[in-house]
């Protein structure tokens, strides 16, 4: 799904739909990846850029059309034409801003009337990955175990800080996997990347990814709210 006048390739290529709250790190998250920079388009009337991002698998090459809204959220929601033929997506929201977790399932909601138009099976069928965003901030709001909404929706989750590269590949590593039906895909090269821009507390990152684990095996709580009690 590039835009009108952008070269196609002629190896897979997926439309990646990416949302969240403004100012979650979507935009520097995708910037990252040097090729998507240096490519980018954009479509004012859909408010828009896409980044055409390629990856370097065992089955071959593959490009994510990655769709970011560049701000366009801030006004009003996002256009149709932004959803249409979406084949997978990312959710992201800022682990230092509550609100930011709290608007997660209005963001699913969107994705999936948007997709439940085109095809009665597609919102089940569609893979998402939340993605928490900042984790190299060391005033982090949203702690590890009071992630739980991707367990109530079957969603995949990775905690990610954009500007230190921490666990870039594995968004997309997913999504690759999940719409090859390949559980044994792998990348063979890593993406070329911006140099990091701050460096992330391995250390305590370790002891929330620990706390993440240990919360998944925890029961479910009747609402998400609940966590900020």
């Amino acid at each position: 799904m590039a835009l009108q006048n952008q070269p196609t390739v002629n190896y897979p290529s997926f439309k990646l739909v990416i949302v969240g709250d403004g100012g979650t790190g979507k935009t520097t998250f995708v910037k990252r990846h040097l090729t998507g920079e240096f490519e980018k388009k954009y479509e004012p009337t859909i408010g828009v850029e896409v980044h055409p991002l390629d990856f370097h698998t065992n089955c071959g090459p593959i490009r994510f059309y990655c769709w970011d809204t560049a701000g366009q959220e801030k006004f009003g929601g996002l256009r149709d034409g932004y959803y249409i033929h979406g084949q997978c997506a990312i959710i992201m929201f800022d682990v230092t801003a509550r609100l930011t977790y709290k608007n997660v399932p209005t963001w699913h909601r969107d994705l999936c009337r948007h997709f439940f138009t085109e095809s009665i099976l597609v919102c089940e069928n569609i893979p998402i990955v939340l993605c928490g965003n900042k984790v190299d901030v060391k005033n982090r709001q949203v702690k590890a175990k009071q992630v739980t909404f991707h367990r109530k929706k079957n969603l995949q989750y990775y905690e990610i800080s954009a500007k230190s590269n921490y666990n870039f590949e594995k968004p997309f590593l997913y999504l690759a996997r999940k719409i090859a039906g390949d559980p044994n895909l792998h990348f063979v090269e890593s993406p070329a990347l911006a140099p990091p821009e701050v460096q992330i507390d391995m250390a305590a990152q370790q002891l929330h990814e620990e706390e993440l684990n240990k919360a998944a095996a925890q029961p479910l709580p009747d609402d998400d709210d609940d966590a900020f009690d």
